[in-house]
């Protein structure tokens, strides 16, 4: 195909159509509104009050049934935004009709799963992409470009680290119950491992881990330490705590994970609307309504997202990475780098799935490098049940 054949290709906008119309969907949504190249044209929703939400916003058919909305003709590819625990059905119905498939974070809940959702994708000939998570953060493609660039040298040594109040958000009972994909490995530790993966070369060798589950009220792990060996030599060490009271955004000039500007004042925010909460039910209505047609669409923000302070030691220089791009700390002299904002600070999850749907052209972050990240989150659970290091079977080297 020639490039100029290629650039009209692109220019037609994608046809997407998305399952679930909650959190994980408004995360993702002004960057989706804020993208010429992909059109919302279906969505599916069990809330009757999201789906007319959705038609009276977009214009678009909505469906009560993933049977139905991956039977439209006019839906190219589906993002599955429903809860962890129902990507593996949802996922299986999308390929079996065809279509391709973006799928949030994680993969699935149990390796069994992941597995026949791969397998599946492959079967039916459709892309499997899993995100968006924070390997698609252009400060951190910055800072893998720069290092496939040669010019600091080999990667040897990374550390990540964040503070939040994770485990102080409203949640629903599902989300603080491990085996249903609750607490903070599930549904942080894989943005954590997808980043150090991406940018260590993906070949994770062992994981040695500890797990924080602190809260009798709240029975699920909240934090956790781990070391990430890699094959080759190098390794990573990652910290995070879901029930902090230190907020490791001060360290990122006060951007909040989403790319936007974070008010200090604000401090305890979310510990003081969850103490008026008096019954699971009343926190999961508080959850929902952080969902389509219940908040307003904020827009797209000023900064790129990220996921707390990292560093990365090579051979020449130190690269931090930033919500805004990269400092490089060379031999002699220091430098930033700005990461270039496009559409929005998911637009390279869009740019993703443009190109493995038009082109056959997917990132590293397919449904195979899904499973390993997955695969990792089931190792700092294991390692940190038994004391010992644990061995990784399913991992995939990054593009």
């Amino acid at each position: 195909m020639s490039s100029n054949s290629e650039l009209r290709t692109e220019q037609v906008p994608l046809r997407l159509g998305v399952i679930g119309l909650g959190r994980g969907f408004m995360l993702t949504l002004p960057s989706l509104i804020a993208d010429p190249r992909v059109h919302l044209v279906a969505a599916c929703a069990p809330r009757e009050s999201s789906r007319q939400a959705f038609k009276k916003e977009f214009g678009s058919p909505t469906y009560e049934r993933v049977e139905d909305i991956c039977a439209d003709p006019n839906v190219e590819a589906v993002y599955v935004a429903t809860p962890h625990q129902m990507h593996v059905d949802h996922v299986a119905i999308a390929a079996r009709a065809g279509k391709h498939v973006l799928v949030e974070k994680p993969l699935a809940i149990s390796l069994e799963d992941g597995i026949r959702m791969v397998e599946i994708c492959e079967e039916a000939g459709v892309q499997l992409i899993v995100g968006p998570s924070h390997s698609f953060d252009g400060a951190v493609n910055l800072a893998h470009d720069i290092i496939q660039s040669g010019e600091v040298g080999k990667v040897r040594m990374m550390h990540a680290l964040n503070y939040t109040d994770f485990l102080y958000r409203p949640r629903r009972p599902e989300e603080l119950v491990t085996a249903e994909g609750g607490g903070v490995i599930f549904s942080q530790a894989v943005h954590q491992l997808d980043i150090v993966r991406l940018l260590g070369g993906g070949m994770i060798k062992t994981i040695t881990a500890a797990t924080g589950n602190w809260d009798p009220d709240r029975r699920t792990e909240g934090a956790y330490s781990a070391l990430v060996c890699f094959e080759g030599g190098a390794f990573a060490s990652l910290t995070y705590s879901g029930y902090a009271h230190f907020d490791s955004d001060v360290w990122q000039d006060w951007v909040g994970e989403l790319g936007y500007p974070k008010d200090p004042a604000n401090y305890g925010q979310a510990r003081k609307a969850l103490a008026k909460v008096s019954s699971p039910q009343e926190e999961a209505a508080l959850k929902s309504g952080r969902t389509f047609g219940e908040t307003p669409v904020r827009p797209a923000a000023p900064h790129h997202e990220h996921f707390g302070p990292i560093v990365v030691s090579c051979d020449d220089a130190d690269l931090r990475i930033t919500a805004d791009g990269v400092w490089l700390h060379g031999h002699f002299e220091q430098k930033f780098i700005p990461a270039p904002m496009n559409a929005g600070p998911r637009a390279e999850v869009t740019t993703a799935l443009i190109k493995a749907v038009r082109f056959n052209a997917p990132p590293s972050q397919t449904g195979r490098w899904g499973l390993a990240t997955l695969e990792a989150c089931h190792a700092i659970l294991k390692s940190a049940e038994t004391s010992s290091p644990i061995t990784l079977a399913h991992q995939i080297q990054s593009k």
